[in-house]
């Protein structure tokens, strides 16, 4: 008896270490928090615009024509070198991100349509002279329905994005600073949420020869996808822009 509980326990042991993620940029260790996303969002989420509410064992995430704002949720963390991951699917939005502030602003997220992945340095300043910045850019086709997962590491003055097989990384003098609040956002209706994980991370001392298969900064940037009525005047495009930016 006592023979066979050793062995479950080593069995349960192994299990465990084959589902921690590997080390990317990041070396993933202690969990910061872990969340299975099976209901609506209680602490220590804290929803900013949107509903978030709970969906078939999931969460699901709305915007609210009402708020003029993409749906946002965000935990109160403050952070410096991380990994996180989860799983979503797309029940009919056309946007969702994972993004992380800086303690003033916006710092870098991952912008996921239904068609495309962009993993980006965010405007810091929204409207001074710092301006965001698109490490890549890939075509893709998210089915609705479908669950795809999601990966950001930040070490050091580097980001590492993927979804799924989508990735890519990039490097700024802002990532250095300390993050804050890392959180989804929703454009439209709606987007399905689970398995979140929060961990502290270190650098991966493997990690340049990582980086020699993924594409450069920037060398990877797919057109983005004209908004509708893109060409009825400035003033209409300068207002959409800043609704997605607000997102």
């Amino acid at each position: 008896m006592k023979r066979t509980a050793l062995l479950l326990l080593s069995l349960a042991a192994v299990t465990a270490r084959a589902e921690d993620p590997k080390p990317l940029l990041a070396v993933p260790g202690k969990v910061i928090l872990e969340a299975k996303l099976d209901g609506a969002p209680g602490t220590p989420w804290k929803a900013a615009k949107g509903k978030w509410e709970a969906a078939e064992g999931t969460m699901r995430g709305s915007e609210v024509a009402e708020d003029k704002h993409g749906a946002v949720l965000r935990i109160p963390n403050k952070m410096q070198d991380f990994t996180i991951e989860y799983e979503f699917k797309f029940d009919g939005a056309r946007s969702t991100s994972l993004s992380i502030n800086a303690v003033k602003d916006h710092m870098a997220r991952i912008m996921i349509t239904p068609k495309s992945v962009t993993i980006q340095r965010d405007d810091n300043d929204h409207e001074g002279p710092d301006k965001s910045v698109v490490f890549a850019r890939f075509p893709a086709d998210l089915q609705p329905g479908t669950w795809h997962k999601i990966r950001l590491d930040m070490v050091g003055d580097k980001m590492y994005g993927q979804v799924d097989e989508l990735a890519a990384w990039g490097a700024s003098e802002l990532f250095t600073t300390p993050k804050a609040s890392p959180g989804f956002t929703v454009g439209g209706q709606s987007v399905c949420f689970r398995n979140f994980v929060l961990r502290e991370a270190t650098l991966n001392p493997g990690w340049e020869a990582i980086q020699a298969t993924l594409p450069k900064p920037g060398e990877k940037v797919a057109p983005a996808a004209a908004p509708k009525g893109a060409g009825k005047g400035k003033a209409k495009a300068k207002g959409k822009a800043a609704a997605k930016k607000g997102e």
